[in-house]
């Protein structure tokens, strides 16, 4: 069993910044493949980013194209913590973040779409409003 809290949302003025974190516990994240969702009112969930294992002791992260250039997944298995730094933010990226997590090979897919994943968290609200 994995269990995943994220952690550091909140309102924002257009243009700011945020660091999103999650912590798991019961596993470490060595082996999982990572995931950022958000889901805004009226909208489905929809991927952010995947960071997945590209070889041994390598991730590679894949962004959505809304928010290349302006979030930036970055990892700390040892610690068993995934971060989303989120810069220049528009009232557009207003959501419900999630992690969520799946062990590597869970998926014969690209990991893009929620059932994925087995493991998520409660979610953090990101509002960006001025």
């Amino acid at each position: 069993q994995v269990q995943l809290v994220e952690s550091g949302g909140g309102l924002v003025q257009p243009g700011g910044s945020l660091r999103l974190s999650c912590a798991a516990s019961g596993r470490t994240f060595s082996n999982y493949t990572m995931g950022w969702f958000r889901q805004a009112p009226g909208k489905e969930r929809e991927s952010v980013v995947v960071s997945r294992w590209s070889g041994p002791g390598t991730y590679l992260s894949y962004y959505t194209d809304s928010v290349k250039g302006r979030f930036t997944c970055f990892r700390d298995n040892a610690r068993n913590m995934v971060y989303l730094q989120i810069d220049s933010l528009k009232p557009e990226d207003t959501a419900v973040y999630y992690c969520a997590a799946a062990p590597i090979g869970y998926s014969g897919s690209s990991y893009r779409i929620p059932d994925d994943y087995n493991y998520w968290g409660q979610g953090t609200q990101v509002t960006v409003s001025s």
